[in-house]
């Protein structure tokens, strides 16, 4: 067997069905892998609520005989979970394993393979008409202002390329606008359909509150048709772009686009957090953590924590 091993971390949910999305996602990339590293070996593990760990998975693959570590998010952009939660992981791991060479690659951005996927999803639902359609991107919201705005980008790309009549972001929580308040505010504007789509790898707590918002919006505007897309879960272009990541250490260290990261700039409004201590935030629900959901109420930088933006 191959010394080299790749790890797909997600952050785990109160959910089952977005658990399995995610085994689902890591199912088919393991099997790609399979093709690309015959001898190589491959494991999951998750920040909290759900099993194995990320130190559990990275311990199995070092007791299988990986001496090279290729940790991959699961997450979409690098927010906090990317920024700290996750270097925290493997750094702890690395202090008590320095024998072993664990590499932690990049979030998976804004990329062209996702933006398909992502129109893929959304012409699923609307395959016509689109002039006469404003769309909504929802992103998980966080505290970190460079993540946020990466949901406007994307809103922004996908209107134009797509031909909507005008695109509207929203956000879970934390983050401003809101979806009710966003729908209520799309709702005015004219026009007679409104399309719903989650910027969320897996679903979850989130993705099921958006839509039954929608729904609860929709029942106030009867005249308006309201779409809701579907999110982007295992599509190819979703597994495309964690192969591209996985590839991007053989030609050396892949790192994330720090220009405007609140952690090393100076950001408006942010001035406090450069320089602030890595480390992580889930040692209370690590492993699973469901016997302490009611303690899980201290202020992250996000509500629920199922998108898997970063």
């Amino acid at each position: 067997m191959s010394e080299t091993a790749v790890l797909l971390c997600g952050h785990g949910s109160r959910d089952p069905e977005a658990v399995g999305e995610f085994e689902e996602a890591a199912a088919a990339l393991r099997s790609r892998l399979a093709h690309l590293m015959p001898d190589g070996d491959f494991a999951t593990g998750y920040l909290e609520f759900a099993r194995p760990t990320i130190g559990e998975g990275l311990a199995a693959l070092t007791a299988r005989g990986a001496r090279r570590i290729l940790a991959i998010p699961g997450m979409l952009f690098a927010a906090s979970h990317v920024k700290n939660d996750l270097p925290w992981e493997m750094n702890s791991f690395i202090a008590d394993n320095p024998e072993i060479d664990v590499r932690l690659g990049r979030d998976l951005g804004i990329e062209p393979k996702l933006l398909n996927a992502a129109a893929e999803r959304i012409a699923a639902s609307v395959p016509e008409g689109r002039s006469e359609t404003l769309l909504v991107v929802v992103g998980r919201g966080t505290n970190d202002p460079d993540a946020n705005s990466n949901i406007a980008k994307i809103a922004r790309m996908l209107w134009e390329g797509m031909g909507f009549g005008w695109a509207e972001t929203a956000f879970s929580g934390v983050a401003d606008p809101r979806v009710d308040a966003a729908l209520e505010r799309a709702a005015r504007l004219g026009f007679r359909r409104i399309v719903v789509f989650p910027y969320f790898l897996f679903t979850g707590i989130l993705v099921k509150r958006i839509y039954a918002q929608t729904d609860s919006v929709a029942a106030r505007f009867p005249d308006i048709d309201f779409v809701k897309a579907g999110h982007l879960r295992d599509h190819e272009g979703v597994i495309d772009t964690f192969l591209d990541r996985v590839d991007e250490f053989a030609v050396g260290d892949p790192k994330m686009n720090c220009q405007l990261c609140k952690y090393r700039t100076r950001i408006i409004g942010y001035e406090d957090a450069v320089s602030a201590p890595q480390q992580g935030h889930h040692h209370h629900v690590r492993g699973g953590g469901m016997d302490n959901i009611d303690q899980h109420n201290h202020r992250h930088d996000h509500p629920d924590h199922h998108g898997h933006e970063g």
